[in-house]
C-alpha cells in the first residue's frame, strides 16, 4: 500500500477474502482509467472532458439496463449487480475527475474537504458495501479514512501538482496560504527544477505542518474502524491507517520540505506498519 491518489487503493491485496480480489479490481480499473483521463498524456481539457463524459454515459446505460459496451464496464456492471453497489458513487469519482480538468486553486478546507467527499470517500464506501458492512457509523469513519488519505496524498504532492496544468494546481487552501504568508508563486518557484536547492521557507513549513496535524487527526477520528471490522478486511484497513500515518511522520522528518525529497514508504517502514496493524493503541479501546 503506497499513500497515492488510488495507489491506496486495495487491489487484489493478499489481506482481502480471495473472492472479493476481482470486485475490488474491477473498481479500481474503472477508478485509475477515469483519473487518468484526468491527469495523464497530452490531451486537451475538452478531449479529457469527453471520456469522463464516456464513462458518465456507460453508468447512465447501466441504470437504464441497457448494453454496455466499455471494457471497464463489462468487467464492473456484474460486480454493480452482485454487490448492490450505489452508481452515485462512481458518478461522485467521476465529478471529482472532471473538477480536476478546469479547477486548480481551492478557497479554504470546506472547499477541499468537499472535493474529497466526491475524490476519496467514495473508494471507502465502495468496500463497505462489498464488505456487508455498510452501515451509517462506518460509512462516516470511511470518511474520515479516506479524506485523510487524499489529504496525505496532496501534501506530499505539493511539488508535483504544481507542475501540473498551465497555472500549477495547488490543493492548499488559499485562505490558509494567506494567513501563513506563503503565495501561489512562491510554490510555483519552489516547485521549479532551478530553486531546488534551496529549503522550503519557514512560512510554507509552518503552513505544511498545519495541514500535517489536520489530517492526521482525521485518520485518527476513523481508525477505530479497521478495530471494528472483523479479520482480513479490518487489518486491511488498519494497515492503509498505519501507511498514511507513517508518511505524515515522513513529512514531519523532513521538516516539511516536500519540494526536495517526496516522502515514500519504504521497506524499512513495513515492520512498523505491521506492528500498528497488529497493536491496539490504548486510545482506541472501547
Amino acid at each position: 500500500m503506497a499513500v497515492d491518489h488510488y495507489e491506496n487503493f486495495p487491489v487484489a491485496s493478499v489481506l482481502l477474502p480471495a473472492d472479493l480480489r476481482e470486485p475490488v479490481a474491477a473498481i479500481y480499473g474503472f477508478a485509475r482509467s477515469a483519473d487518468d483521463f484526468a491527469d495523464e498524456g497530452d490531451l486537451s481539457p475538452q478531449q479529457r472532458r469527453a471520456l469522463l463524459t464516456g464513462y458518465q454515459t456507460e453508468l447512465d446505460a447501466i441504470e437504464r439496463g441497457e448494453p454496455t459496451r466499455d471494457p471497464v464496464f463489462l468487467r464492473l456492471r456484474p460486480v454493480i449487480a452482485r454487490y448492490g453497489l450505489p452508481l452515485q458513487l462512481f458518478r461522485d469519482l467521476l465529478d471529482a475527475f472532471t473538477q480536476d480538468v478546469s479547477k486548480d486553486r481551492y478557497c479554504d478546507f470546506a472547499e477541499l474537504m468537499d472535493y474529497c467527499r466526491c475524490s476519496a470517500d467514495p473508494v471507502g464506501r465502495l468496500m463497505l458495501h462489498l464488505f456487508g458492512h455498510a452501515s451509517a457509523e462506518n460509512l462516516s469513519r470511511s470518511d474520515a479514512i479516506c479524506s485523510a488519505l487524499q489529504l496525505i496524498n496532496h501534501w506530499q504532492d505539493v511539488g508535483i501538482d504544481a507542475g501540473k496544468g498551465s497555472k500549477g494546481r495547488i490543493y492548499l487552501p488559499q485562505d490558509d496560504m494567506a494567513c501563513f504568508g506563503v503565495s501561489d508563486g512562491d510554490i510555483l518557484l519552489r516547485a521549479s527544477v532551478d530553486s531546488l536547492d534551496s529549503p522550503a521557507g519557514a512560512g510554507f513549513r509552518a503552513l505544511l505542518q498545519f495541514q500535517v496535524e489536520r489530517a492526521r487527526a482525521l485518520m485518527l477520528s476513523g481508525a477505530p474502524l479497521g478495530w471494528d471490522l472483523p479479520g482480513r478486511i479490518g487489518l486491511e484497513i488498519r494497515a492503509i491507517v498505519a501507511g498514511g500515518l507513517r508518511i505524515l511522520d515522513k513529512i514531519e522528518a523532513i521538516d516539511y520540505d516536500v519540494f526536495n525529497r517526496r516522502p515514500v514508504l519504504q521497506p524499512l517502514d513495513w515492520p512498523l506498519i505491521v506492528w500498528r496493524s497488529l497493536v491496539r493503541p490504548l486510545d482506541t479501546h472501547r
